[in-house]
């Protein structure tokens, strides 16, 4: 569906905020329902909390019509492109919105290589990143018989 012409990507801004934390939320409740609990930085992140993020972030919304239907949030450093937050309203997930958000982050930057993380549990979301090029890189033990999944992804050389 992401290769429909209604689905078009754009800059976050600021103003996307609270689209972006309702999709967030939507989201991000089945992961609450995978790992037990619902305190998690996606669900309780405030309006006012994103919108503070969204002044320095970098990052995408899709849109399908006027409806946000996704997003994703990136920060850079000369090294490495930082993912976080992807988002993809549940009854878009697994249309390739996340997979062209991804693709738009990775072609806008200069840094060399990009790192993402998911949990253990979140066995659709590993198989989008390794299906995109992500490998495991790092796994850190959460206490809670899950572990943190850093993913790594070297990218393109930047044109310039």
């Amino acid at each position: 569906m992401a290769n429909d012409p209604d689905v078009t990507l754009a800059r976050i801004s600021p103003n996307d905020a609270g689209e972006v934390l309702t999709i967030q939320r939507a989201a991000f409740a089945s992961e609450a329902l995978i790992y037990g609990t619902a305190d998690m930085p996606p669900l309780t992140q405030t309006l006012e909390e994103l919108q503070a993020e969204l002044m320095d972030a970098n990052g995408w919304v899709a849109r399908v019509g006027s409806r946000l239907v996704g997003a994703i949030r990136v920060r850079e450093t000369d090294e490495l492109l930082l993912i976080g937050r992807i988002a993809i309203a549940p009854d878009m997930q697994g249309s390739g919105i996340g997979r062209s958000l991804l693709a738009a982050a990775e072609r806008d930057t200069r840094a060399p290589e990009a790192e993402l993380f998911t949990g253990s549990l979140s066995e659709a979301n590993v198989r989008l990143y390794e299906s995109c090029g992500y490998r495991i890189t790092e796994s850190v033990d959460q206490g809670d018989g899950t572990m943190q999944l850093f993913m790594r992804k070297r990218l393109g050389t930047p044109a310039g």
